[in-house]
């Protein structure tokens, strides 16, 4: 499953570079980039444990980057 999030306060590309590297090793996510021009996130993962697997995202997410909001 392939899906698109906008971010909230994403700050910098380097924080952004960092959230996606950092998803990417998120187990079952195949695919992931964070763009910051867009304020937008795709993530692509395992379809039955999604759900699951975007936990897992947004805690790494808010350990590189705690004022950014990932609008599920």
């Amino acid at each position: 499953m392939k899906k698109k999030f906008k971010l909230t306060d994403l700050d910098c590309a380097n924080c952004a570079a960092k959230m996606e590297e950092a998803i990417k090793k998120v187990e079952g996510v195949r695919d992931a980039s964070v763009n910051f021009m867009t304020q937008k996130m795709m993530v692509e993962a395992d379809d039955d444990r999604f759900d699951d697997i975007m936990k897992q995202v947004v805690e790494v997410c808010a350990r590189v980057e705690p004022d950014c909001v990932i609008n599920l």
